[in-house]
Order: C-alpha cells, then sequence, then structure tokens
C-alpha cells in the first residue's frame, strides 16, 4: 500500500467514534473544523449524498404535502405563548437581541423548531373546514444550544437539515391518522436508506413539549446505542387554543382545530453512514450515491480502444439514467479503486485490452467485494441489476444486524448485561413509577412502546404486576 494510502486508511470500526469522525472528514461529508462548536460545513460530495436524501423525501411527502418556507426569526411574545412548549426549549434558544449596535424592543429566537413561528400564520390561513387537511412542510436550519458532547450529524448546535412537516385537521382522530402516515412515509424513506428502523410511541414523560403522545423511529448504531432518527407528534388541540387556530364546521360552528408535526433531520445521515460503512469507507445505497458506479479503464498500450469503449458504456449508462463518472487519471488501478471504495460507490466497472477482446466488462459491488464478468453487449441491464442487488443486501442485512441484536428480557440484571450489545425489550405495566423506576435501575431510558405488539402477558420486572405492553430500552445519543 503506498505511503498516501496508510495516511488516508480508516481507523477499525469496531472504535465507533473515532473511526466515525475520519470518515466524515476522509469521505468528505463534512469539515468538522468550522471555529463554532456545533456547527459544521458540508463538503460538496457530502451535501451531494444530502440532496439525493432530502429528494427522496420530497417525493414522498410531495403526494398529498405543499413544501414551503417560514422565517428563521421568531418574535418573543410568540415564541412564549406556549407554556409547556417553551418550557421544553428553554435551555436551548439562542436570542437576537440588537440589531447592529441598536437593543430590539422585542427579542427574537432564532427557530429551535417552528411550530411558534407557523402557527400564527396557520390562524389566518384556518377558516373553514374547506381548508382542511392543510399539510404544508419545509427543510431549513434550526438552531439549539446543545450543552451535550456534539457531535457532527448526530447533535448539533445548527441543525442544516432540518424536516418538519405541520398538519391541521378537522378532528383529532383525522390527525392521529396522520401521525400513523408520517411513522408509514417514515418507514419508507428509511427503506429506500436501507436503514431499518424501530417505531414505537414515546412514554408521557418523553414526548414532544405540549403534545398528546409522541411516536418515534429509532436506527441502531454500530456501538449499540439508538440514534432517534424521526418523530411525530400529536398535538391534539393544545396549540390551536394557544394561538387560537379555528375553523368553520359544516354546521356553522367556530371549533377548534387538530394538529400534527413531525420532523427528520440529517441524523437519518448519520445512520446510513453508519450502519452501512466499513473499514474501508463509506457504502452508499445506490438509491443517494452521489456516484452509482466508478468506471476504471485498466490502460496499457490499447490505451485508445479502451478509452473508447469506456466512454460507450459510460453513455449507455447515463442513457440509462444512472449516475456514472469514468475515472481516467494517472492514478494506477488499486489507488482508484481505494479512492471509490472510500466514497462507497456502489459499482466498480472495470476494462482492459482483455475484456475488450472478450467483449466483456468486470463489475465489482462495493457491498460484498464480489466480482463478475458480464458481456458488453447487455451492459446497461447487468448493472441496473446489480444496483438493485446491491441496494436489497444492504437492507437485508442491516435488518439481519438489528434483529440479532434485540434482546427480549425478563429482568432488569439480564437487560443490563445486555445493553452493550443492543436494545433490550421488557414488559412493562404502565405506571410511571415503574417505568422510572426501570429506567433508574438498567440505567438505560425507555424508548417507547413499539407500535406493533405480539398478543402475550408477563410480569413488570420492577412492581411483579400483571403486564400486556412490552418496551424497548436502550442507550440513546
Amino acid at each position: 500500500m503506498a505511503e498516501q494510502e496508510k495516511d488516508a486508511a480508516l481507523p477499525s470500526k469496531e472504535n465507533f467514534s473515532e473511526w466515525y469522525n475520519d470518515l466524515l472528514q476522509k469521505g468528505e461529508i463534512m469539515d468538522v473544523r468550522y471555529p463554532v462548536k456545533g456547527s459544521y460545513v458540508w463538503f460538496p460530495f457530502g451535501f451531494n449524498i444530502r440532496r439525493n436524501v432530502y429528494e427522496i423525501m420530497r417525493k414522498l411527502l410531495d403526494t398529498d404535502h405543499q413544501e414551503t418556507l417560514f422565517p428563521l426569526l421568531i418574535p418573543e411574545n410568540e415564541f412564549m405563548k406556549e407554556a409547556e412548549h417553551i418550557k421544553g426549549f428553554e435551555e436551548e434558544v439562542y436570542w437576537v437581541t440588537h440589531g447592529g449596535t441598536s437593543p430590539l424592543d422585542v427579542k427574537l429566537a432564532l427557530r429551535p423548531t417552528s411550530e411558534t413561528a407557523i402557527y400564527p400564520m396557520y390562524k389566518l390561513w384556518v377558516r373553514s373546514h374547506a381548508d382542511l387537511p392543510l399539510r404544508l412542510y419545509q427543510i431549513v436550519n434550526t438552531f439549539r444550544y446543545e450543552t451535550k458532547h456534539t457531535r457532527p450529524l448526530i447533535r448539533l448546535r445548527e441543525i442544516t437539515s432540518f424536516k418538519e412537516a405541520h398538519t391541521v385537521h378537522a378532528t383529532w382522530d383525522d390527525a392521529a391518522a396522520q401521525v400513523d402516515e408520517a411513522i408509514r412515509i417514515y418507514k419508507e424513506f428509511y427503506r429506500m436508506l436501507a436503514v431499518p428502523v424501530l417505531p414505537s410511541k414515546r412514554p408521557d414523560w418523553d414526548k414532544f413539549p405540549g403534545a398528546d403522545y409522541t411516536i418515534a423511529t429509532d436506527a441502531l448504531m454500530p456501538d449499540g446505542k439508538t440514534l432517534q432518527a424521526g418523530t411525530a407528534h400529536h398535538l391534539g388541540d393544545n396549540f390551536a387554543k394557544t394561538f387560537d387556530i379555528k375553523y368553520e364546521d359544516a354546521e356553522g360552528e367556530q371549533v377548534y382545530a387538530y394538529q400534527t408535526c413531525y420532523g427528520v433531520s440529517e441524523r437519518s445521515i448519520a445512520a446510513l453512514i453508519s450502519i452501512h460503512g466499513d473499514d474501508k469507507g463509506l457504502v452508499l445505497p445506490p438509491s443517494v450515491a452521489p456516484v452509482q458506479v466508478v468506471i476504471i479503464p485498466i490502460i496499457f498500450k490499447e490505451s485508445a480502444e479502451v478509452l473508447e469503449a469506456c466512454n460507450n458504456v459510460m453513455s449507455m449508462l447515463e442513457d440509462a439514467g444512472i449516475r456514472v463518472k469514468m475515472d481516467a487519471s494517472d492514478d494506477r488501478p488499486g489507488a482508484k479503486y481505494y479512492k471509490w471504495e472510500m466514497k462507497g460507490v456502489p459499482v466498480r466497472l472495470e476494462l482492459g485490452p482483455r475484456d475488450l477482446k472478450n467483449n466483456a466488462a468486470m463489475l465489482a459491488r462495493r457491498d460484498t467485494g464480489e466480482k463478475v464478468q458480464v458481456s458488453l453487449d447487455n451492459i446497461k441491464e447487468e448493472v441496473l441489476s446489480l444496483l438493485d442487488a446491491v441496494q436489497d443486501g444492504l437492507y437485508e442485512k442491516a435488518k439481519d444486524e438489528l434483529e440479532a441484536r434485540i434482546f427480549e428480557c425478563s429482568s432488569l440484571e439480564e437487560a443490563k448485561t445486555k445493553l452493550s450489545e443492543g436494545i433490550t425489550k421488557l414488559f412493562w405495566c404502565g405506571e410511571e413509577e415503574c417505568g422510572l423506576k426501570l429506567e433508574e435501575d438498567v440505567g438505560a431510558g425507555i424508548l417507547g412502546i413499539p407500535t406493533e405488539q405480539d398478543a402475550r402477558s408477563g410480569k413488570c420486572p420492577v412492581c411483579g404486576a400483571d403486564a400486556k405492553t412490552m418496551v424497548y430500552v436502550a442507550r440513546t445519543y
């Protein structure tokens, strides 16, 4: 291995924290050297991944949502209206107090989330039952004064890619159905990132401030901790009463509306990088890879013929809608392989003089390393088929690994011993006192009640009472 490759090599993924931080830099995802704690800079390559990820989200939402954009600044009087909501964020808000050197008459909050920015406008826009349901979303940056250990893409002070949807409905049940739909969208979104997630209803002490209830999706990271990767909140009519959001029903009565909100951030990218990556670098699903196929010409004397054949293949693949790049640099083939493996390109296509004589090319999968020789006559079909195989293979591998790291436990002591390996499942009687005691004794939080429950019963490990509900318990980011 060349000296430059040794310098670029990653630490083992077994040392997840060091591996993750190095990969963000060497894989050109984010530069962590920006001189503000908790703020990071997207490299163009990383931003390309981000764009592809959020285009998937847009396609899923745009069937019945509309994209919009609300201001970053929220007046203090609007922000302070919902007492429970502000209590949940009061330690995290950045305040703008001056315009130039002049003190502002009203302090302005940098949005930590946009309920208090959007709902004064919903009061003006919602008039009649004919206006409902209203479903809007935006993809924006948000700011939270995070005092814990910051980590790129995972725990930030400037969240650069916050997708938040805000909906308004005529009834509580309509809003509940929208929460279920949000979770369905998130599951499909993560399926397209080849990331399996676990949806669960958060316990009341961990729900969104001001919500009736919260359902969240969690991904299991390589170090055994879970990453909250998406949330959906049923707001009831709590914010409607605060911001006076009413509509005229079919009988002509003025009634309060019911609302939901749900969000996903760049944690989605942290999950796909962490779950799929390996000691060689990124392993990207074809759905979001900026380069889906890299063509490596193997050049000796017959370089002109090989390059012409490579260009023909590239044109064919581009015409099929494949994101393809040819590396015709002077680097030796091994250095090229190393470079594009680090960038996670799903398929490598090698073409040299011997291949050309055989009217063939060599295809290599990034996820498994498997190589296969295919005919140039049907190269487009072979590549498309292989991209599908990589996409499906990544999901199935991640799903199998997740399921192998969920442990059903009958006692707190057993759960405690399994936490370093992944997620534990325990019966719970549903009493908050027992739930908090469970968290304290195990040393980890209750993620929530799985949205899909087995029809079984057991004993609460805290009080011994009969229990029909199981909960996920895990250490979290």
